[in-house]
């Protein structure tokens, strides 16, 4: 990452607040300037919470997962005990369906957060462009879409091993 000179910083800056005080009409450059950071941090704050959604999601969907592959396991060994009512495939296909649940559940999460995050990225752009946002932060990538796309390849691989009682968990 490469250090901006300050002055040349403050100056661009001064330039845009020039510019979004002609757009505007009026306003001292001191009220624009702290419009403009509190507007830059509205975007952080839309940002961690759009993360905090995620996170819900995440959360419903491992309660999911967890609780449909613990329903397959616990029924599987209850049919092993003599004077079992339970039908054989029971346990397999309510377990699976929780699972499968639970992946539908995040799939549509993470779509729906990176479908949310392009739409925020694109709107603070075209602010930053129009120099009525700062755009000194940046928006890394989110280690909550990261987890929720690992337990995602969690959730496929423990319904493949109820599918076929195979390997990782079988």
């Amino acid at each position: 990452m490469s250090e901006q000179d300050p002055t040349r910083a403050l100056e661009k800056s001064a330039l845009n607040i020039e510019r979004a005080s002609q757009i505007l009409g009026s306003g001292d450059a001191a009220s624009l300037e702290l419009s403009s950071r509190r507007t830059g941090m509205s975007f952080q704050r839309t940002r961690m919470s759009a993360d905090r959604t995620l996170m819900s999601i995440i959360r419903t969907a491992l309660s999911l997962i967890g609780f449909g592959f613990t329903i397959f396991q616990f029924f599987g060994h209850v049919l092993e005990l003599p004077g079992s009512t339970l039908k054989p495939q029971a346990p397999r296909n309510f377990g699976m369906a929780l699972v499968m649940l639970g992946l539908v559940m995040l799939t549509l999460g993470i779509v729906y957060h990176l479908r949310y995050m392009k739409g925020l990225r694109s709107e603070r752009e075209l602010m930053i462009k129009e120099g009525l946002v700062h755009g000194e932060s940046h928006y890394p990538v989110s280690l909550t879409l990261i987890t929720a796309g690992l337990l995602w390849l969690l959730g496929l691989a423990a319904i493949t091993s109820m599918s076929f009682n195979t390997w990782p968990f079988g």
